[in-house]
């Protein structure tokens, strides 16, 4: 199995269709709402900008949105790497925090 089919599998909107995910204008903040609570969202942004994909609405952020944090940050050689690791800190932290 892939790492694409291991997160996509999971996705909140793998049921979505496909309409609903790209398009444009106000449409585009519906379609963030179902990645707020989505477990995969760093998965899929980090696809996404690995990838450089500029349509649609992925991991939370639109083309626009992802293009200017790919200006931002133009050193980043794995997104995929970069999110993983900040989700495992996040988890750890929330998981010190809970104790």
């Amino acid at each position: 199995m892939s790492w694409n089919e291991m997160w996509a599998n999971v996705a909140l909107c793998k049921t979505a269709k496909p309409d609903e995910l790209f398009v444009r204008g106000a449409e585009q903040h519906k379609a963030k709402v179902v990645c707020g609570a989505c477990p995969v969202r760093a998965e899929c942004l980090a696809e996404a900008l690995d990838n450089e994909i500029e349509w649609g609405v992925w991991g939370g952020l639109t083309e626009r949105e992802r293009r200017a944090l790919l200006r931002k940050r133009p050193n980043v050689t794995s997104w995929r790497e970069l999110l993983e690791t900040a989700k495992v800190e996040h988890e750890q932290s929330v998981g010190r925090a809970a104790v």
